[in-house]
């Protein structure tokens, strides 16, 4: 049934709050200086950019995410079990690539970490096309 993308989709919805409550820590000492001693030592200015980045990125990609999910749970007859399949690699994929984004330097491992979640939309949106042409 179509109703099932609704957890993947609701699962990247929660990654996605979740990161904005961690910004929020994040930014908590320079902010309201919670925990300073003084205003130049936040311990999370390192990884707040990178932080603040993956925030950004959620908001990018995933959008075609979304778009899709939305057409699939709409239009019943286009759903297959593979969509589903899909959609949780997409939704593992932004959250390791968020991890990878935030905690490491390391562009390789980031890149091939951000074509598991490229290649799940990608697929999505492929064989939603074809049934459409098909039809």
């Amino acid at each position: 049934m179509n109703n099932e993308l609704f957890t993947p989709l609701l699962a990247y919805i929660l990654w996605v709050v979740i990161l904005y409550l961690l910004l929020t820590v994040m930014r908590a000492p320079s902010i309201w200086g919670v925990g300073l001693k003084n205003a130049a030592d936040n311990p999370f200015e390192i990884i707040e950019t990178k932080a603040k980045a993956n925030l950004s990125n959620q908001f990018e990609w995933p959008v075609l995410f979304y778009v899709i999910c939305l057409i699939l749970i709409a239009r019943p007859e286009f759903y297959q079990q593979s969509y589903l399949w899909a959609a949780w690699v997409f939704v593992i994929g932004r959250v390791m690539h968020s991890f990878v984004q935030i905690f490491t330097s390391n562009i390789r491992l980031r890149g091939s970490v951000f074509n598991i979640n490229f290649l799940a939309v990608l697929y999505m949106w492929g064989y939603f096309g074809l049934d459409v042409l098909n039809q």
